[in-house]
């Protein structure tokens, strides 16, 4: 029996740079509930999380940067090379991210869970899913991605993939394997088709139904969309970004995207995602005729809806200057601009500092008080 009735739980894991998060989204875009497993290990051991001074009192202070923050590269070329040591530093996090798990998958409103975690099957984790997905990638395809991406070098990179288990391992046990090796449209194929056969039947993606706000709706935007989201892109940053329908049906794989309507023609455009419980609006886009007050009202209103489904704590929302300007406009919906600074939270800051475009303006929304990894 589930561990949480109701729930079916999809464990998903894999090698590094095998695809696991680009997964995980395309998961959330069929309608699952996702967790980042490795992100709340990171968020447990932050200043003022639960898990800060247990590690600081276990290693000592050596560890913590000028910002007294821990130090996790410090922190990992220690346990790394110490068994002994990362058996006592995930006998502090793995109980607090166990709790967390717990805490979200209870209050989450969706009937399916995916928990990411690199070391799913090493764990109690694994124990509680109904189904294994593993991710596969060609070792040189993975030293490209962390090369590229990740920006390491050859050598660090083929370190990192040398030092985990071989993935015929993983993928000797999984119940659905998602080899990601080809274009973002070949694993989309291959997630829909797992999600149709194992999860829900024939049950096709979910979708926000239009929301009437006087002339204005909102609908999400699709793969089958990535056309008119690079058109819209295009008109209305007028020119300053140019995306063909390849560049947003990859971009599907970070994020997802709501369409503003007046009389069913486009006029706005948010592209958002969730991380680690802070929601990112990278994207923020009105049309001239759309940008009135219950324009941006409709629009944010609705992210916010999806964001607090997903149990986000934090709206972090970029703009351009000229959407800056509309101060006032932004006060009333509840958003002020803000410093990464000034947020307080390590992982409200990280998450500005991951996401912030080049030349935007940050404004800051609390959605939540009451954060999961809260200090005890």
């Amino acid at each position: 029996m589930s561990k949480w009735p109701g729930k079916y739980v999809i464990g998903l894991t894999g090698n590094i740079a095998t695809g696991k998060s680009v997964v995980r989204k395309m998961l959330e875009h069929l309608g699952a509930y996702g967790i980042d497993a490795d992100a709340l290990s990171h968020r447990a051991i932050a200043k003022g999380a639960p898990g800060y001074q247990p590690v600081v009192d276990t290693f000592g202070t050596w560890i913590l940067g000028p910002d007294q923050q821990i130090d996790r590269a410090k922190l990992g070329r220690l346990v790394f090379a110490d068994p002994e040591a990362l058996s006592r530093l995930e006998a502090i996090i793995h109980p607090l991210v166990s709790q967390a798990i717990d805490i979200m998958i209870k209050r989450a409103g969706q009937p399916v869970i995916v928990i990411e975690a690199i070391k799913l099957l090493e764990g109690d984790l694994r124990n509680v899913c109904d189904s294994i997905w593993v991710t596969h990638a060609s070792r040189d395809l993975q030293l490209i991605r962390l090369t590229q991406k990740r920006q390491m070098s050859q050598s660090e990179a083929a370190q990192r993939i040398e030092a985990q288990q071989p993935q015929e391992q993983k993928t000797v046990v999984a119940n659905v394997v998602i080899r990601n090796t080809g274009s973002f449209e070949d694993t989309w194929k291959q997630v829909t088709r797992a999600w149709k056969d194992t999860v829900k039947g024939d049950t096709g993606p979910v979708v926000v139904k239009p929301v009437a706000e006087g002339d204005f709706s909102v609908q999400r935007g699709r793969p089958k969309d990535s056309a008119l989201i690079a058109s819209m892109i295009s008109s209305f940053s007028k020119g300053r970004q140019k995306l063909t329908p390849s560049d947003v049906m990859a971009a599907f794989g970070e994020k997802a995207f709501m369409l503003l309507h007046i009389n069913n023609k486009p006029v706005g455009l948010a592209g958002w995602q969730v991380e680690n419980l802070v929601a990112r609006t990278t994207d923020f886009y009105l049309a001239p005729q759309a940008t009135s007050e219950k324009a941006l009202e409709t629009l944010i209103g609705e992210v916010e809806q999806a964001s607090h489904d997903l149990q986000v704590e934090a709206s972090l929302i970029f703009l351009n200057p000229d959407l800056a300007e509309k101060e006032s406009m932004w006060k009333k919906l509840g958003y002020e601009q803000r410093t990464p600074e000034s947020l307080g939270v390590q992982a409200w800051q990280d998450a500005v500092r991951e996401s912030q475009p080049q030349n935007t303006v940050l404004f800051f929304k609390q959605l939540r008080q009451d954060r999961v990894l809260r200090p005890i």
